[in-house]
């Protein structure tokens, strides 16, 4: 399905990065507007702030949900930013245009759920206003497309996905991977559809905010929207990943904005020695699988297994310290050599059963 998309039309000084910014959560009237006043003094147009918080578990600040409306609409009226902020239910939607909220975004959870999103998208059936989409929390593209062809079908023509990270049981680094693959590959099926980055739940550490903006620059993002706050350390609600007004301006005055369009005959010349060598690789796995499918007619033959775990084990174990001889991730290597195993072990499943 395509996207039927207009322009988003939110200022920025730049043509790339568009910022938002804004403390996670709006925790008192004082906090918004201090927040607020420093953001726009340093050059700030879009600010935003968390209402309505949905926590993983109960017992967590969770919003003052109505209650904080007319701080937005305050900072939106002194200031002249717009404002930002997530909305999960009908009921927020209708709330947050009474009180003249300038940009919505759907966050992890609900996109998640597709009757959430129908809910959300049947409420703003007839409403001009741009739209943000966070990915899922789990790594599934075609559901994060769902979301916004849902709200896309219900009207919803300013839209732009916001990539936070997936969640994962082992983390190390990061709160959320950033899996850069999927919103590449959400940028190559749709290459008008604004995309930008959030670095705080990314992250969720403000060291790692600086690295993660120039990366999502480098892979050509079109803004970030990440969180600040006039006293992050004391923050009610994710204060590890907030940095102050002063510390985003300095991050953004560092980051090096590449330009994506412009071609030079190095380049392409370069691009043309990658199609021929992606030629030889796709030749060379064409044989390999030849290969593949006589072992598999021999296997029927003598009534053996197609599976040889002790011959699949050799080789991972020996193609991954290849490749880190070679310069390349061992970990790398051995996810390039599963997915190769994984389609010999089809096509000779197909041989034995004929």
């Amino acid at each position: 399905m395509e996207l039927e998309l207009e322009p988003l039309r939110l200022p920025s000084d730049n043509e790339r990065p568009f910022v938002i910014a804004g403390p996670c959560s709006a925790e008192s009237e004082e906090q918004v507007m201090n927040t607020a006043r420093q953001l726009k003094e340093l050059g700030c147009h879009n600010f935003r702030a968390g209402v309505w918080k949905p926590r993983t578990k109960p017992g967590g600040f969770e919003g003052h949900g109505e209650k904080a409306l007319p701080w937005m609409k305050q900072v939106k009226d002194e200031t002249g930013m717009l404002v930002a902020t997530e909305v999960a239910t009908p009921e927020h939607v209708e709330l947050a245009l009474k009180y003249g909220i300038d940009i919505l975004w759907v966050g992890a959870r609900t996109s998640a759920n597709p009757f959430a999103v129908q809910a959300l998208a049947d409420s703003l059936k007839g409403v001009d206003v741009p739209v943000f989409v966070k990915n899922p929390i789990n790594p599934d593209l075609e559901l994060w497309i769902g979301a916004l062809e849902r709200l896309n079908a219900a009207g919803v023509k300013r839209l732009g996905a916001i990539h936070r990270g997936f969640s994962s049981y082992d983390k190390k680094i990061y709160r959320n991977l950033p899996m850069w693959q999927i919103p590449i590959e959400l940028r190559r099926r749709y290459p008008q559809l604004p995309l930008i980055n959030d670095p705080s739940h990314i992250g969720g550490r403000r060291e790692l905010i600086a690295p993660l903006s120039q990366q999502a620059m480098d892979l050509g993002f079109d803004g970030l929207i990440v969180e600040a706050h006039c006293t992050p350390d004391e923050a009610w609600s994710d204060a590890r990943q907030q940095v102050t007004p002063d510390v985003l301006d300095y991050i953004l005055s560092l980051l090096v904005i590449r330009d994506e369009s412009v071609s030079t005959e190095g380049i392409t010349q370069l691009r043309h020695q990658i199609d021929e060598l992606d030629n030889q690789l796709m030749d060379l796995l064409a044989k390999r699988m030849r290969v593949c499918r006589e072992i598999g007619q021999y296997k029927k033959e003598h009534n053996m297994t197609v599976l040889q775990t002790n011959r699949y084990n050799e080789i991972l174990s020996k193609r991954g310290a290849q490749g880190s001889l070679c310069g390349m991730a061992a970990d790398f290597v051995a996810h390039v050599f599963e997915q190769i195993h994984e389609e010999s072990v089809r096509q000779q499943i197909e041989i034995i059963n004929k």
